[in-house]
């Protein structure tokens, strides 16, 4: 899942009081990447969708903090 997520550089100025983040991360959504939504799709148990959000589990993305992996390094 790590292709979901991506990143940039935003402009730094040189006159900002605040320390810049110099390189930024957002997550895309998987079907960004799915043309059509192809017949067979592997689903949720009803439970497990209401849970998730979504019948299909090809389409189910859990947000995970990038700097998740930061807090515990």
């Amino acid at each position: 899942m790590s292709h979901f997520y991506k990143t940039y550089e935003p402009y730094v100025s040189p006159f900002d009081p605040c320390p810049p983040i110099t390189t930024k991360v957002y997550s895309t959504p998987p079907q960004l990447y799915m043309g059509f939504q192809p017949p067979g799709l592997e689903q949720f148990t009803p439970r497990d969708a209401l849970r998730t959000g979504t019948l299909w589990k090809a389409f189910y993305d859990p947000y995970y903090s990038p700097y998740e992996k930061m807090k515990g390094d």
